[in-house]
């Protein structure tokens, strides 16, 4: 939040903003004004007899002790809004709020804004509590990707090759880690060359997209990741595992690893997961690793570190690194045999998502 230059004392509802937005808080701690008949349910019945819960105490009085209900200064007891995204049917209307998935399968590799548009099949909503969202959403992308085959530029078959647990992870870390406090959808966007999981609210706490994969579990929501992870068949184990893994099953799939994109390159508050259904040269890990250890790079160091003494297929490669989002110019008003590269912070640029210099970038208003 951008306060007044002028020095001035800040409110506790600034505060309070404040903590919720770096993820120090979480809204879903928050009690909610629903009746507590709401929550049982099916997913309920599962959870409580996997955590062998006393049958003789009652819903509110096991929600208690289990830290998903508290009493208010009157001591009546109410359900904390945790509660409510991990049982109810509904949560969005009980908590009156935007809470659910929405999956978008685009024919081709940006968005057209245009009276006839370029979506593959009409928009899905997914909607019920977090663990069956998780599951339906990662079930809907199979399916999209199984049967939206795309054909490329070149006339041949386009073969999306994404491991499903890096699906699901991306998946379930936009539901358990986004920023319930926002009235925002999770959306999922399938591409011809890439799948974007936005999930809306900045990282939390010190994490940032150049750690991201090194700085483990620091969730914004802690009573949803200690609560599904209960569930049968639950999509986390919340052992800080899940974007390293992420990393490791792309890279054995021979893919890039997934990258992220926040403010200020993504103009709303967001994080957005891309996983690049683009084979990963073995180059680009000897130029990445040379960067873990310089600022920049430019063509006569690419050739170096790759052994070639060719500088017009290096100016090449490296203009499709920066297509990708894996480089950016660091003066790109140079020219180009002294123009120097760096690393994108771990965040996708501009030009590899769904919007082109032809497309305002989302949040934008024309």
């Amino acid at each position: 939040m951008k306060l007044d230059r002028s020095v001035r004392q800040i409110n506790a509802a600034e505060i309070a903003e404040l903590s919720m937005q770096r993820g120090a808080t979480s809204w879903v701690n928050g009690t909610g004004d629903f009746d507590f008949a709401l929550l049982d349910t099916e997913w309920w019945q599962d959870y409580a007899r996997r955590r062998k819960l006393s049958a003789k105490r009652t819903l509110p009085e096991n929600l208690e002790r289990l830290g998903l209900a508290r009493k208010d200064a009157s001591r009546t007891l109410r359900p904390i809004r945790a509660a409510a995204l991990l049982f109810a049917e509904h949560p969005g209307g009980i908590l009156q709020t935007k809470c659910a998935i929405r999956l978008f399968h685009y024919k081709g590799e940006k968005v057209e804004h245009t009276v006839h548009t370029n979506l593959l099949r009409p928009p899905k909503t997914i909607d019920g509590p977090v663990i069956e969202q998780i599951r339906q959403a990662r079930d809907a992308v199979v399916d999209a990707l199984a049967a939206g085959v795309q054909v490329g530029r070149l006339g041949f078959r386009i073969v999306q090759k994404y491991p499903v647990r890096v699906l699901t992870e991306a998946i379930t870390n936009a539901v358990l880690h986004r920023d319930y406090r926002l009235e925002a959808d999770i959306h999922v966007r399938i591409f011809s060359n890439r799948v974007e999981v936005e999930s809306p609210g900045l990282l939390p706490r010190n994490v940032t997209v150049a750690n991201i994969a090194t700085v483990g579990s620091r969730p914004r929501n802690r009573l949803l990741v200690d609560h599904v992870r209960e569930f049968s068949d639950p999509p986390n184990l919340d052992a800080g595992e899940g974007v390293p893994m992420m990393v490791a099953a792309m890279r054995d799939e021979q893919l890039y690893p997934p990258s992220y994109l926040t403010p200020p390159y993504w103009l709303r508050e967001a994080v957005v997961c891309v996983c690049l259904n683009e084979a990963m040269p073995t180059q680009w890990e000897q130029v990445s690793a040379y960067l873990t250890e310089h600022e920049s790079i430019g063509n006569a160091e690419v050739r170096r570190v790759l052994g070639t003494d060719d500088p017009v297929r290096t100016s090449r490669q490296i203009k499709e690194w920066v297509r990708l989002g894996l480089l950016v110019a660091v003066d790109p008003a140079s020219a180009k045999s002294r123009r120097r590269y760096r690393r994108a912070g771990g965040a996708t640029e501009q030009a590899a998502f769904s919007f082109s210099r032809d497309n305002d970038p989302p949040g934008r208003s024309k």
